[in-house]
Protein backbone atom coordinates (compact mmCIF):
# COMPACT_ATOMS: atom_id res chain seq x y z
CA UNK A 1 0.00 0.00 0.00
CA UNK A 2 1.21 3.55 -0.70
CA UNK A 3 0.04 4.68 2.75
CA UNK A 4 0.63 3.88 6.34
CA UNK A 5 -2.79 3.16 7.85
CA UNK A 6 -3.77 3.47 11.49
CA UNK A 7 -7.02 3.50 13.47
CA UNK A 8 -8.48 6.69 14.91
CA UNK A 9 -10.62 5.31 17.73
CA UNK A 10 -11.96 8.79 18.46
CA UNK A 11 -13.31 9.16 21.98
CA UNK A 12 -15.29 6.97 24.34
CA UNK A 13 -19.06 7.49 24.32
CA UNK A 14 -20.92 6.32 27.42
CA UNK A 15 -18.11 3.95 28.34
CA UNK A 16 -15.21 1.82 27.19
CA UNK A 17 -16.03 -0.23 24.05
CA UNK A 18 -16.74 -3.96 24.54
CA UNK A 19 -13.76 -6.33 24.32
CA UNK A 20 -11.49 -3.30 24.57
CA UNK A 21 -8.30 -5.13 25.53
CA UNK A 22 -8.76 -7.67 22.74
CA UNK A 23 -9.52 -4.97 20.16
CA UNK A 24 -6.44 -2.92 20.99
CA UNK A 25 -4.23 -5.95 20.51
CA UNK A 26 -6.06 -6.72 17.26
CA UNK A 27 -5.17 -3.28 15.85
CA UNK A 28 -1.48 -4.04 16.25
CA UNK A 29 -1.72 -7.71 15.23
CA UNK A 30 -3.51 -6.85 11.98
CA UNK A 31 -0.65 -4.59 10.92
CA UNK A 32 -2.11 -1.14 11.46
CA UNK A 33 0.46 1.62 11.88
CA UNK A 34 -0.99 3.55 14.80
CA UNK A 35 -3.74 4.15 17.34
CA UNK A 36 -5.16 7.65 17.57
CA UNK A 37 -7.52 9.17 20.12
CA UNK A 38 -9.59 12.33 20.25
CA UNK A 39 -11.30 14.31 22.99
CA UNK A 40 -14.24 16.70 23.20
CA UNK A 41 -16.03 16.99 26.54
CA UNK A 42 -16.00 13.43 27.83
CA UNK A 43 -13.05 11.04 27.80
CA UNK A 44 -9.62 12.62 27.66
CA UNK A 45 -7.00 11.88 25.02
CA UNK A 46 -3.90 10.83 27.00
CA UNK A 47 -5.26 8.23 29.46
CA UNK A 48 -6.42 5.69 26.83
CA UNK A 49 -3.15 6.12 24.93
CA UNK A 50 -1.22 5.28 28.10
CA UNK A 51 -3.41 2.21 28.50
CA UNK A 52 -2.68 1.22 24.88
CA UNK A 53 1.04 1.82 25.37
CA UNK A 54 1.08 -0.88 28.04
CA UNK A 55 -0.56 -3.42 25.73
CA UNK A 56 1.25 -2.82 22.46
CA UNK A 57 4.86 -2.76 21.33
CA UNK A 58 4.94 -1.31 17.81
CA UNK A 59 2.07 1.00 16.86
CA UNK A 60 2.37 4.76 17.02
CA UNK A 61 0.28 6.47 19.70
CA UNK A 62 -1.27 9.72 18.54
CA UNK A 63 -3.54 12.44 19.82
CA UNK A 64 -6.01 13.50 17.15
CA UNK A 65 -6.27 15.88 18.72
CA UNK A 66 -5.42 17.13 22.22
CA UNK A 67 -7.40 20.31 22.83
CA UNK A 68 -5.34 23.44 23.31
CA UNK A 69 -7.81 25.08 25.74
CA UNK A 70 -7.89 21.95 27.92
CA UNK A 71 -4.35 22.27 29.33
CA UNK A 72 -1.53 24.71 29.71
CA UNK A 73 1.17 24.11 27.07
CA UNK A 74 3.55 22.94 29.80
CA UNK A 75 0.99 20.38 31.02
CA UNK A 76 0.51 19.07 27.48
CA UNK A 77 4.27 18.80 26.97
CA UNK A 78 4.59 16.93 30.29
CA UNK A 79 1.88 14.42 29.34
CA UNK A 80 3.29 13.81 25.86
CA UNK A 81 6.89 13.48 27.06
CA UNK A 82 5.94 11.12 29.88
CA UNK A 83 3.92 8.91 27.54
CA UNK A 84 6.79 8.97 25.05
CA UNK A 85 9.13 7.64 27.76
CA UNK A 86 6.68 4.90 28.76
CA UNK A 87 6.05 3.82 25.17
CA UNK A 88 9.65 3.86 23.97
CA UNK A 89 9.27 6.86 21.66
CA UNK A 90 5.97 6.12 19.90
CA UNK A 91 4.00 9.33 20.56
CA UNK A 92 2.73 11.81 17.97
CA UNK A 93 1.31 14.94 19.58
CA UNK A 94 -1.63 16.31 17.63
CA UNK A 95 -2.98 19.65 18.82
CA UNK A 96 -6.15 21.55 17.95
CA UNK A 97 -7.86 24.78 18.94
CA UNK A 98 -11.30 23.10 19.31
CA UNK A 99 -14.25 25.49 18.83
CA UNK A 100 -15.94 28.25 20.80
CA UNK A 101 -18.63 26.02 22.29
CA UNK A 102 -16.14 23.64 23.92
CA UNK A 103 -13.36 26.14 24.55
CA UNK A 104 -15.57 28.68 26.31
CA UNK A 105 -18.43 26.45 27.49
CA UNK A 106 -16.40 23.52 28.83
CA UNK A 107 -12.91 24.85 29.56
CA UNK A 108 -13.71 28.51 30.22
CA UNK A 109 -11.00 29.68 27.79
CA UNK A 110 -11.72 32.52 25.38
CA UNK A 111 -11.72 31.36 21.76
CA UNK A 112 -10.91 34.50 19.72
CA UNK A 113 -7.67 34.50 17.71
CA UNK A 114 -7.27 30.69 17.67
CA UNK A 115 -4.41 30.77 15.14
CA UNK A 116 -2.33 33.19 17.19
CA UNK A 117 -3.09 31.18 20.31
CA UNK A 118 -2.04 27.95 18.56
CA UNK A 119 1.22 29.46 17.33
CA UNK A 120 2.16 30.59 20.83
CA UNK A 121 1.07 27.31 22.40
CA UNK A 122 3.31 25.30 20.06
CA UNK A 123 6.24 27.61 20.81
CA UNK A 124 5.92 26.89 24.54
CA UNK A 125 5.48 23.13 24.05
CA UNK A 126 8.62 23.02 21.91
CA UNK A 127 10.58 24.95 24.55
CA UNK A 128 9.54 22.49 27.25
CA UNK A 129 10.45 19.48 25.09
CA UNK A 130 13.77 20.94 23.94
CA UNK A 131 14.83 21.48 27.55
CA UNK A 132 17.64 23.78 26.39
CA UNK A 133 17.00 26.41 29.06
CA UNK A 134 14.56 27.18 31.88
CA UNK A 135 11.15 28.01 30.45
CA UNK A 136 10.38 31.66 29.76
CA UNK A 137 7.82 33.13 27.40
CA UNK A 138 6.51 36.64 27.00
CA UNK A 139 3.47 36.28 24.80
CA UNK A 140 -0.06 37.54 24.55
CA UNK A 141 -1.63 34.34 25.85
CA UNK A 142 1.18 32.84 27.93
CA UNK A 143 3.58 34.79 30.11
CA UNK A 144 6.07 32.62 31.95
CA UNK A 145 6.92 33.16 34.71
CA UNK A 146 3.61 34.86 35.46
CA UNK A 147 4.37 38.53 36.17
CA UNK A 148 1.35 38.97 38.45
CA UNK A 149 0.38 36.89 41.46
CA UNK A 150 2.86 36.32 44.28
CA UNK A 151 5.89 37.31 42.27
CA UNK A 152 7.59 34.10 43.39
CA UNK A 153 7.37 32.31 40.06
CA UNK A 154 10.70 31.43 38.50
CA UNK A 155 11.86 29.93 35.19
CA UNK A 156 11.97 26.15 35.46
CA UNK A 157 13.39 23.34 33.33
CA UNK A 158 11.71 19.95 33.05
CA UNK A 159 13.15 17.45 35.51
CA UNK A 160 12.34 14.71 32.98
CA UNK A 161 15.11 14.16 30.44
CA UNK A 162 12.98 13.79 27.35
CA UNK A 163 13.41 10.74 25.15
CA UNK A 164 12.78 12.81 22.00
CA UNK A 165 13.20 16.57 22.37
CA UNK A 166 11.93 16.82 18.78
CA UNK A 167 8.80 14.73 19.46
CA UNK A 168 6.57 15.31 16.40
CA UNK A 169 3.83 17.89 16.74
CA UNK A 170 0.91 17.95 14.32
CA UNK A 171 -2.03 20.31 14.03
CA UNK A 172 -5.60 19.28 13.47
CA UNK A 173 -6.98 21.79 10.98
CA UNK A 174 -9.74 22.25 8.42
CA UNK A 175 -9.68 25.86 7.23
CA UNK A 176 -6.99 27.08 4.80
CA UNK A 177 -5.30 29.46 7.24
CA UNK A 178 -5.06 26.77 9.90
CA UNK A 179 -3.74 24.21 7.39
CA UNK A 180 -1.13 26.78 6.31
CA UNK A 181 -0.18 27.30 9.96
CA UNK A 182 0.43 23.55 10.33
CA UNK A 183 2.78 23.68 7.35
CA UNK A 184 4.57 26.68 8.81
CA UNK A 185 5.15 25.63 12.42
CA UNK A 186 4.33 21.93 12.89
CA UNK A 187 5.61 18.51 11.83
CA UNK A 188 2.36 17.47 10.23
CA UNK A 189 -1.29 18.12 9.53
CA UNK A 190 -4.06 15.79 10.72
CA UNK A 191 -7.00 16.22 8.37
CA UNK A 192 -10.64 15.45 9.03
CA UNK A 193 -13.14 15.10 6.18
CA UNK A 194 -10.38 15.23 3.59
CA UNK A 195 -11.58 14.69 0.04
CA UNK A 196 -9.32 13.93 -2.93
CA UNK A 197 -11.57 16.33 -4.86
CA UNK A 198 -10.25 19.19 -2.71
CA UNK A 199 -6.59 18.23 -3.03
CA UNK A 200 -5.60 21.33 -4.99
CA UNK A 201 -7.20 23.55 -2.34
CA UNK A 202 -5.29 21.86 0.48
CA UNK A 203 -2.06 21.67 -1.50
CA UNK A 204 -2.21 25.45 -2.01
CA UNK A 205 -2.81 26.02 1.72
CA UNK A 206 0.14 23.80 2.64
CA UNK A 207 2.40 25.48 0.09
CA UNK A 208 1.47 28.88 1.52
CA UNK A 209 2.63 27.71 4.94
CA UNK A 210 5.81 26.07 3.66
CA UNK A 211 6.71 29.30 1.86
CA UNK A 212 6.86 31.06 5.24
CA UNK A 213 8.96 28.33 6.84
CA UNK A 214 12.77 28.63 6.78
CA UNK A 215 14.02 25.89 4.50
CA UNK A 216 10.57 25.10 3.12
CA UNK A 217 8.86 21.75 3.70
CA UNK A 218 10.76 19.60 6.22
CA UNK A 219 11.49 16.01 5.22
CA UNK A 220 9.45 14.46 8.01
CA UNK A 221 6.27 16.54 7.54
CA UNK A 222 3.31 14.15 7.44
CA UNK A 223 -0.28 14.62 6.31
CA UNK A 224 -2.66 12.17 7.97
CA UNK A 225 -6.31 11.92 6.97
CA UNK A 226 -8.89 10.32 9.24
CA UNK A 227 -11.31 8.51 6.90
CA UNK A 228 -14.52 6.57 7.60
CA UNK A 229 -14.23 3.06 6.14
CA UNK A 230 -17.27 0.76 5.93
CA UNK A 231 -17.02 -2.59 4.15
CA UNK A 232 -20.36 -3.90 2.87
CA UNK A 233 -21.55 -5.43 -0.39
CA UNK A 234 -24.38 -2.88 -0.52
CA UNK A 235 -22.94 0.62 -1.02
CA UNK A 236 -26.10 2.35 0.20
CA UNK A 237 -26.18 0.37 3.43
CA UNK A 238 -22.49 1.14 3.93
CA UNK A 239 -23.17 4.84 3.37
CA UNK A 240 -26.03 4.68 5.88
CA UNK A 241 -23.49 3.86 8.60
CA UNK A 242 -21.56 7.04 7.83
CA UNK A 243 -24.48 9.45 7.38
CA UNK A 244 -25.36 9.95 11.11
CA UNK A 245 -21.76 10.91 11.94
CA UNK A 246 -21.62 13.35 9.04
CA UNK A 247 -24.96 14.83 10.09
CA UNK A 248 -23.63 15.37 13.60
CA UNK A 249 -20.57 17.25 12.40
CA UNK A 250 -22.23 19.18 9.58
CA UNK A 251 -25.31 20.05 11.58
CA UNK A 252 -24.63 19.92 15.27
CA UNK A 253 -20.92 20.13 16.07
CA UNK A 254 -20.59 23.83 16.81
CA UNK A 255 -22.95 26.77 16.61
CA UNK A 256 -24.73 27.80 13.43
CA UNK A 257 -22.45 30.84 13.30
CA UNK A 258 -19.23 28.87 13.85
CA UNK A 259 -19.10 25.30 12.58
CA UNK A 260 -15.79 24.61 10.84
CA UNK A 261 -16.94 21.13 9.75
CA UNK A 262 -19.97 22.62 8.02
CA UNK A 263 -17.61 24.96 6.16
CA UNK A 264 -15.63 21.99 4.78
CA UNK A 265 -18.66 20.64 2.94
CA UNK A 266 -19.64 24.08 1.70
CA UNK A 267 -16.20 24.36 0.10
CA UNK A 268 -16.68 20.91 -1.45
CA UNK A 269 -19.71 22.23 -3.34
CA UNK A 270 -22.42 20.92 -1.01
CA UNK A 271 -23.56 24.27 0.44
CA UNK A 272 -27.27 23.58 -0.06
CA UNK A 273 -27.02 20.10 1.42
CA UNK A 274 -25.01 21.37 4.39
CA UNK A 275 -27.55 24.12 5.06
CA UNK A 276 -30.42 21.63 4.90
CA UNK A 277 -28.66 19.16 7.19
CA UNK A 278 -27.86 21.89 9.69
CA UNK A 279 -31.43 23.18 9.75
CA UNK A 280 -32.81 19.70 10.37
CA UNK A 281 -30.23 18.80 12.98
CA UNK A 282 -30.65 21.99 14.99
CA UNK A 283 -34.42 21.39 15.00
CA UNK A 284 -33.76 18.02 16.59
CA UNK A 285 -34.60 16.03 13.44
CA UNK A 286 -31.41 13.99 13.47
CA UNK A 287 -32.64 11.07 11.38
CA UNK A 288 -33.95 13.40 8.69
CA UNK A 289 -30.64 15.26 8.76
CA UNK A 290 -28.74 12.03 8.13
CA UNK A 291 -31.15 10.98 5.38
CA UNK A 292 -30.60 14.32 3.63
CA UNK A 293 -26.93 13.46 2.98
CA UNK A 294 -26.50 12.08 -0.56
CA UNK A 295 -24.32 9.07 -1.22
CA UNK A 296 -22.03 11.17 -3.42
CA UNK A 297 -21.17 13.35 -0.44
CA UNK A 298 -20.41 10.27 1.69
CA UNK A 299 -18.17 8.87 -1.03
CA UNK A 300 -16.34 12.19 -1.31
CA UNK A 301 -14.90 11.82 2.21
CA UNK A 302 -15.28 8.11 3.02
CA UNK A 303 -14.46 4.66 1.66
CA UNK A 304 -17.66 2.61 1.53
CA UNK A 305 -18.77 -0.57 -0.22
CA UNK A 306 -17.23 -3.94 -1.15
CA UNK A 307 -13.54 -4.62 -0.57
CA UNK A 308 -12.77 -4.37 -4.28
CA UNK A 309 -14.44 -0.96 -4.60
CA UNK A 310 -12.59 0.40 -1.59
CA UNK A 311 -9.24 -0.84 -2.83
CA UNK A 312 -9.95 0.70 -6.23
CA UNK A 313 -10.93 4.05 -4.72
CA UNK A 314 -7.80 4.18 -2.60
CA UNK A 315 -5.96 4.97 -5.82
CA UNK A 316 -7.68 8.40 -5.80
CA UNK A 317 -5.67 9.27 -2.73
CA UNK A 318 -2.28 8.24 -4.10
CA UNK A 319 -1.65 11.50 -5.94
CA UNK A 320 -2.92 13.75 -3.13
CA UNK A 321 -0.99 15.43 -0.32
CA UNK A 322 -1.97 12.61 2.05
CA UNK A 323 0.84 10.41 3.41
CA UNK A 324 -1.09 8.30 5.94
CA UNK A 325 -4.67 7.26 6.62
CA UNK A 326 -6.44 6.62 9.90
CA UNK A 327 -9.62 4.53 9.83
CA UNK A 328 -12.28 6.47 11.71
CA UNK A 329 -13.78 4.73 14.72
CA UNK A 330 -13.30 1.13 15.80
CA UNK A 331 -15.21 -1.04 13.29
CA UNK A 332 -16.58 -4.37 14.50
CA UNK A 333 -15.25 -5.98 11.31
CA UNK A 334 -11.72 -4.66 11.78
CA UNK A 335 -10.13 -7.67 10.09
CA UNK A 336 -12.27 -7.10 6.99
CA UNK A 337 -11.41 -3.39 7.01
CA UNK A 338 -7.73 -4.33 7.25
CA UNK A 339 -8.12 -6.54 4.17
CA UNK A 340 -9.62 -3.59 2.29
CA UNK A 341 -7.09 -0.93 3.25
CA UNK A 342 -3.96 -2.94 4.05
CA UNK A 343 -4.20 -5.72 1.49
Amino acid sequence: MPFRVGVNVGQFFRGVPPRWDERVREIEDLGFDGIWFAEAYGSDVFTPLAWCAARTTRVRLGTAVAQIPARSPAATAMAAATLDQLSGGRVVLGLGASGPQVSEGWHGVAFPRPLARTREYVEVVRQVLAREAPLTHDGQFHRLPLPSGTGLGKPLRSTLHHLRPDLPIQLGAEGPRNVALAAEIADGWHAMFFSPEADAFHRAALDAGFSRRPGGRPARFEVIATVPVVVHEDVERAADRVRPELALYIGGMGAREANFHHDVFTRLGYADVAARVQDLYLRGEKRAAAAAIPTALVEAVALVGPVGKIREELSRWESTVVDSLAVQGLPDDLALVARAVLG
